[in-house]
């Protein structure tokens, strides 16, 4: 989620979560029959509560981490538009930053190869 200003939203792990207290990009899992913009939309509507038309996520980049065993795929999209106020459902705090300011907070590893992309797709809106 991108805000008017060019800041992104990342929401803080809850306490006993994997990794928490980590700041990561709002999202989740896709389930069995799932296309990935509808698994998102219905995350950020569980997560955050806010609604989302599916067609304005624009793929933006991936990330492949080992995890547990497992291979994770991350899919980043852009959102500019929704409805409603994100709130913290299932994080412990919300957050709106500058993608360099990403660099400061402590992420998962799987997330921070990501950074600099959305820094340069970022920067290049203004």
């Amino acid at each position: 989620m991108v805000d008017g200003e060019g800041r992104v939203l990342v929401q803080q792990r809850p306490p006993g979560k994997p990794m928490a207290g980590l700041w990561e990009f709002p999202g989740g899992k896709v389930e069995h029959d799932e296309l990935p913009e509808a698994a998102l939309a219905r995350e950020l509507e569980e997560e955050l509560g806010v609604r989302v038309d599916a067609a304005a996520l624009v793929p933006a980049a991936f990330a492949s981490e080992p995890l547990g065993g497992r291979q994770l795929l991350l899919l980043l999209y852009t959102l500019r538009s929704w409805q409603g106020t994100p709130e913290p459902h299932h994080a412990s705090a919300l957050r709106w930053v500058r993608p360099a300011e990403l660099r400061e907070l402590a992420m998962p590893p799987a997330d921070e190869p990501l950074i600099p992309l959305l820094e340069a797709l970022v920067s290049s809106w203004a």
